[in-house]
């Protein structure tokens, strides 16, 4: 199973680049021996240039980091403001281009691309590939022409996938667990710190205040309208009972 995702961003604006980060070994004296050197690793930065830069072709090595930021905008640490798109299923090997109906899915040839942002390029395929597949309605690998990408609008496409191949196990339901599919949109450097510190369940309460006033405890106070807990009557072992049973 493969999909393709299509991601339009708008970080604090629509002047957007691409950010990758990675690990490298760099040598270095140690600081407890002179004498003696280290391999220590780096974390190294770059901004991609162009739409070429960003197409990361299929079985082929992902940096660690992606992330879309906004060159313009930093946090107090002086980092740029963005979101990571962080890949949890790879497309499995893509279909060769050699093969003359694979035009019409030449959006699998990539695992991730960043293009610039255009009203015509929309989708990465159309259901009228599937008439004419050796000269399609949609040739997404056109739209990778090596435009220059950084403080533009711009646009990721993603393709996420696993194979599958049937087996006795799937009778009569396929399993769920291990076979998912899809990414993960997380901000990085975005907020000062951690956002889910203002989230309402995270309650703090002293031992000497009282936890069911609603001015220490929001949760304790939850009006009746926001629950989904059904009204059910109380359940009792009465009399009415017993005489049934006799």
């Amino acid at each position: 199973m493969i999909i393709s995702s299509y991601l339009l961003l708008l970080l604090l604006g629509t002047s957007n680049s691409i950010e990758t980060k990675g690990v490298e070994y760099e040598l270095k004296s140690a600081p407890w021996k002179n004498d003696q050197k280290i391999h220590v690793p780096i974390v190294k930065k770059q901004i991609l240039g162009t739409e070429n830069q960003a197409a990361f072709r299929t079985g082929t090595k992902m940096p660690r980091y992606l992330s879309f930021v906004n060159l313009h905008h930093r946090n107090n640490w002086n980092h740029y403001r963005g979101y990571r798109i962080q890949v949890v299923s790879f497309n499995p090997d893509s279909i060769p281009e050699e093969i003359p109906e694979e035009k019409a899915i030449s959006w699998q040839r990539y695992q991730l691309a960043v293009t610039k942002y255009k009203e015509k390029e929309q989708r990465s395929s159309s259901m009228y590939n599937q008439n004419n597949p050796w000269n399609p309605a949609v040739y997404f690998a056109g739209f990778i022409d090596d435009e220059d990408i950084q403080n533009e609008d711009l646009v990721a496409w993603i393709t996420a996938g696993f194979l599958h191949i049937p087996h006795s196990e799937d009778v009569p339901n396929t399993a769920t667990a291990g076979n998912g599919i899809g990414f993960y949109l997380k901000p990085i450097n975005y907020f000062q710190n951690d956002p889910s510190v203002n989230a309402e369940d995270a309650v703090y309460i002293d031992a000497s205040e009282d936890a069911e006033r609603c001015e220490n405890n929001p949760v304790a106070c939850t009006p009746e309208y926001a629950t989904c807990i059904p009204n059910f009557p109380d359940f009792t072992y009465g009399t009415d009972l017993l005489a049934v049973d006799n």
